[in-house]
């Protein structure tokens, strides 16, 4: 049985105490461990595999990881890619990765967390080099790589608190996993610093792409007063429903204002470009090395969008006045007294949550429902 608490495919030092400079430098929750560099690779030797979740036509997360596949190849033309859509979380993922090795991969990223499914061949396969986004189980031979997301859903939340008229914000969640318990709090943790009366609710539809699915989620939480809906899918289903309704909604992975342009708020966007040709150019010069945990920060592979053409300017003034903050002084909300939906405190005053505390978050807030591990 596959832990779904683990599968949060979306993604660690403390941000404590970090200098303006530091802020836009991606954050290692762990080192590389004391490993012998995999050896040099030329270019044109070079095989380099990508698995991924869902579609490259999604719009969402896998299409953001797709352009940094593009990014790669643009850098390094001679090497040869594999390319897998669709991986499902079952005996055919390994199946899958199996065979990337038996033609020769000699570096793989699995844009998405498959646990043991995938650990089962990277443990074998020592000479590869393996990358697994979100992993959680580091080896001389694999790295895990996510996003800060957390801060500019917290920007975002900001922008809701102001332009929600009920106070009710509506969330659609994948997976009561880390990213959606991070990304919930987060985001009303800010709108509750413009209207401490703010609540969020949370529908769980167990898929990370599942159009009418999310369209059943955003339609329930607007007929139950939300005028502002967010979420964590792979597509748009929910910002097309605010559109017909007349709200707003933040999105997902990147820029698709397009589905629903009066209602696009912004959207949390993901770049993995730089992080990608970074690492493929120390695979294929002989100096890299696994065991790392790299949280790429805001301003470095996570931000938010370009606001929408509806947004007030003063409402967007007030979100990145925040946003700014945390990019400059290294500023970081995220400091208890902080107590969970059942009223129970979870961080003591004054402690600020380490980068560590935030990937792995797996508890509501209050003012949070709808979530249960």
């Amino acid at each position: 049985m596959i832990d779904l608490k683990n599968i949060n495919r979306r993604r660690f030092m403390g941000l404590a105490g970090m200098t303006a400079a530091a802020s836009m430098v991606p954050w290692k929750v762990r080192q590389a461990l004391a490993a012998t560099p995999l050896p040099a690779v030329k270019e044109e030797d070079a095989i380099i595999g990508f698995g991924h979740v869902g579609p490259i036509s999604d719009e969402g997360w896998t299409y953001s990881h797709h352009q940094g596949l593009e990014a790669v190849k643009a850098a390094f033309p001679k090497a040869k890619y594999l390319e897998v859509e669709n991986i499902p979380f079952s005996a055919d993922c390994t199946r899958i990765y199996r065979q990337m090795v038996s033609d020769g991969a000699n570096m793989i990223f699995s844009t998405s967390n498959y646990g043991d499914l995938i650990y089962e061949v990277s443990d074998r396969a020592t000479d590869v080099a393996w990358f697994e986004c979100d992993g959680r189980r580091p080896a001389d031979n694999l790295s895990g790589y996510y996003i800060q997301h957390w801060y500019p859903t917290y920007v975002v939340g900001i922008a809701a608190g102001l332009l929600s008229k009920t106070g009710k914000l509506g969330y659609v969640a994948s997976f009561p996993v880390p990213s959606v318990f991070s990304g919930t709090n987060a985001f009303l943790m800010g709108a509750r610093t413009v209207n401490p009366n703010a609540t969020l609710q949370a529908v769980v539809i167990n898929s990370w792409f599942d159009p009418q699915g999310a369209k059943q989620a955003g339609t329930a939480l607007a007929d139950n007063g939300c005028d502002f809906l967010f979420g964590i899918m792979d597509e748009a289903a929910y910002l097309q429903v605010a559109e017909e309704r007349g709200i707003w909604a933040a999105m997902w992975n990147t820029d698709i204002r397009r589905y629903g342009p009066k209602a696009y708020v912004s959207s949390i966007v993901l770049d993995w470009k730089d992080y990608y040709v970074e690492q493929v150019k120390k695979r294929l010069a002989g100096e890299w090395t696994g065991g790392e945990e790299t949280l790429l920060p805001m301003g470095k592979g996570i931000d938010r969008d370009a606001w929408g053409e509806r947004v007030p300017a003063d409402v967007a003034a007030k979100a990145d006045a925040v946003r700014d903050k945390m990019l400059k002084e290294g500023w970081s909300p995220f400091v208890g007294e902080i107590k969970d939906a059942e009223g129970t405190v979870r961080v003591p005053a004054g402690h600020r949550m380490t980068e560590d505390e935030l990937y792995n978050w797996d508890w509501s807030i209050e003012g949070v429902s709808g979530l249960k591990v």
